[in-house]
């Protein structure tokens, strides 16, 4: 009866048949096979959703720069690819049903048109990604090495799952077809098998090689907990530890510093109600104000109405509040937070003229009292000038290359800038490497086994609750683990062939009896063909 029942609900989901059909589907076996293929294409999209999930301030502040609308879209990315590889998979799933119940392989026109929509789906974001965001691809490539020890784990347990269905088609199959279901199969096995030779990561270490936690620098404050770039964001950053202060740096009409992100024409619409505020100004840049009326704009209701990360629910009554009404600050405003705190400040200064702006920007910080040497330098112009002026500023650089002639000892990049085995070779030189943006956490332990001295972040109140990276193992017992996981996977699968191969041996024996002449002749009423 529970038979029946399942080949009734496994045959009414992937032939919408729910009574048993004389008809039989003519490219069923091709369909299955398209359907594996968009099914692992959907996953392996949704695996490239989730890991570039980091980035995804990224993506959402480039959407609200062509389309003037502060949308999620990272999110509903992530929806719709879960919803796709969610149906392409549990449709794959009932076809395996279908193999295993030995019922037809008919599959729905319906099915058919919502497989050619998934992998069109799919083709779209990856040509999305390689033309508007191809440096996400590195992080793909650095996902894995926090993931593939376990991705191997899982592909050689769907293997052994997987192996009894190829050896049932491969005993039916005719000759020529056994050899390449053989030839395949072998193949696939092996890759999955040996594919740890290659598998490198960082986190495969040893305990006692485990390097110091990075320092936490909040970018632009921490803009989870409050507006970034205000100054309840960096009050909420120092709860966290920060080191130092990220942030943004730009002048106003009046040549006072301010801090702010976005520039050029209508810099000020993502973060301020400038709309109302100067409806004539709407599209003039940030350096037309002054800091007076700067200061007049509301630049923390955008941070309550759009919830950017979806942490606002969190925030207790009172905080709401005075979200409600940050305003844009000044450097001078930053910078005597920072004296108090004994905390650094790391900024970039975004300018039309790099040279004046630069000298302005360095006689503000030199006319406030804080101490030179917490002051990390980062705009690569004008920066002898800043050395002569300002010897005590911490120089910080952006490449290498500029770092060994200026003959510095700080590198702030973008995480996937420089290699693992490069970040080790530099610390053990004594620089400083500071990486930007890592929100994530398999990231941050990814980089922290890698040995960076810093990471720039927007999940300060998250990465500060992390005390270990999330996982290290020693290599040689990642080794044993992977070799008895192979063997056990192999001697397995032997069993599985040897009992199929048995099974249809019998279930061959038993038809010869049955057409043999002396059973026909004691039961004529057994069927001959």
């Amino acid at each position: 009866m529970s038979q029946n029942c399942c080949r009734v609900c496994s045959r009414g989901v992937y032939s919408c048949h729910w009574r048993n059909s004389d008809r039989r589907e003519r490219h069923a076996c091709w369909w299955f096979t398209v359907l594996s293929v968009v099914s692992l294409l959907s996953l392996s999209w949704m695996y490239i959703c989730l890991v570039t999930f980091n980035d995804r301030d990224d993506v959402n502040w480039k959407g609200f720069h062509q389309l003037k609308l502060w949308v999620n879209w990272f999110m509903v990315l992530i929806v719709v690819s879960a919803v796709i590889t969610s149906y392409c998979v549990l449709l794959l799933l009932f076809a395996l049903f279908q193999v295993a119940l030995r019922e037809k392989l008919d599959l729905h026109c319906l099915h058919k048109i919502f497989i050619c929509l998934g992998v069109t789906f799919v083709v779209f974001g990856v040509t999305g990604v390689s033309l508007q965001w191809e440096h996400e691809w590195p992080t793909v490539s650095l996902s894995l090495q926090a993931t593939a020890p376990f991705l191997q784990f899982g592909a050689v347990g769907a293997l052994t799952l997987l192996s009894l269905f190829v050896f049932c088609s491969f005993h039916k199959a005719r000759k020529g077809s056994k050899l390449l279901i053989a030839v395949v199969f072998l193949v696939v096995s092996a890759t999955i098998f040996l594919c740890p030779l290659f598998i490198q990561s960082p986190c495969l270490i040893d305990d006692d090689e485990i390097p110091q936690k990075p320092k936490l620098i909040g970018h632009r404050g921490a803009p989870m907990l409050a507006p970034e770039n205000t100054m309840m964001s960096f009050n909420r950053s120092i709860a966290c530890g920060v080191a130092a202060f990220e942030t943004d740096v730009q002048l106003s009409k009046d040549r006072i510093p301010f801090l702010l992100h976005d520039q050029n024409n209508g810099s000020l619409q993502r973060t301020t109600n400038v709309k109302e505020k100067f409806p004539n100004k709407t599209s003039s840049r940030s350096a037309d104000l002054t800091l007076e009326e700067l200061q007049s704009l509301n630049a923390g209701e955008w941070f309550l109405e759009t919830d950017p990360f979806h942490t606002v629910s969190g925030l207790s009554e009172e905080e709401k509040e005075t979200a409600r009404i940050q305003t844009i600050p000044s450097l001078l405003q930053l910078l005597e937070l920072a004296e108090e705190h004994n905390i650094s400040v790391l900024f970039d200064l975004y300018s039309p003229d790099p040279q004046n702006d630069t000298v302005d920007t360095v006689d503000a910080i030199l006319n406030s009292t804080i101490n030179p040497n917490l002051v990390f330098w980062l705009p690569p112009d004008s920066r002898e000038y800043v050395n002569l002026t300002a010897p005590g500023f911490t120089q910080i650089y952006n490449n290498e290359d500029d770092m060994r002639k200026g003959g510095g000892k700080h590198l702030n990049l973008k995480y996937s800038k420089l290699s693992f085995g490069k970040i080790r070779e530099l610390r053990k030189e004594n620089i400083s490497v500071n990486l930007w943006v890592v929100n994530e956490r398999w990231l941050f332990s990814l980089l922290w086994c890698a040995g960076a001295s810093s990471v720039t972040t927007n999940s300060c109140n998250l990465l500060k609750n992390v005390h270990q990276p999330d996982w290290t193992m020693a290599p040689h017992k990642y080794r044993t683990i992977w070799i008895s996981v192979d063997v056990a996977s192999a001697v397995i699968m032997i069993i599985l062939y040897i009992f199929q191969w048995k099974t249809q041996c019998l279930c061959h024996r038993r038809e010869e009896q049955r057409h043999s002449p002396a059973v026909q002749e004691l039961y004529p009423f057994l069927p001959t063909g």
